[in-house]
């Protein structure tokens, strides 16, 4: 049986060393969230970044992570500290064995202001339809 994962790994500036100690409060909370869902959120790791003047929030997957609960995170932590200007990361989605349909990833760009969707792209499915679209554009 195979295993998949999706990694990522991304900085989140919010302002302040005392912004990024009340994030902390805030990813307590929203894991706590996750864990009571069925089936619980794989979530993902935060950490302070002293070295960037402890105001970046570094946010990783452990052994496997929930790009949909970051973007919540993010979006809960502009609204919180009143963030501005654009940030995304990037993730891979992985497999423990050679699958066919077991390796993509993706990107997700953020407005901190509005928390609005800037743009994102997926891979999952882009390659069999774009082989398949035989008169579509490459």
């Amino acid at each position: 049986m195979a295993d998949y994962f999706t990694h990522f790994s991304c900085l989140l500036d919010v302002g302040t060393p005392e912004n990024a100690a009340r994030a902390l409060d805030l990813y307590n909370r929203l894991s706590e969230a996750g864990a009571s869902e069925e089936p619980p959120s794989e979530g993902f790791l935060l950490s302070i970044q002293p070295e960037h003047g402890g105001t970046q929030l570094w946010m990783r997957d452990d052994v496997t992570g929930d790009p949909e609960r970051l973007i919540q995170f993010v979006k809960r932590c502009a609204a919180e500290f009143r963030l501005s200007g654009r940030w995304g990361f990037q993730y891979a989605n992985t497999c423990s064995k050679p699958r066919l349909d077991g390796f993509g990833g993706g990107a997700h760009v953020l407005d901190l202001a509005s928390g609005e969707t800037v743009d994102w792209i997926y891979t999952d499915g882009w390659l069999d339809q774009t082989l398949s679209d035989e008169g579509g554009p490459l």
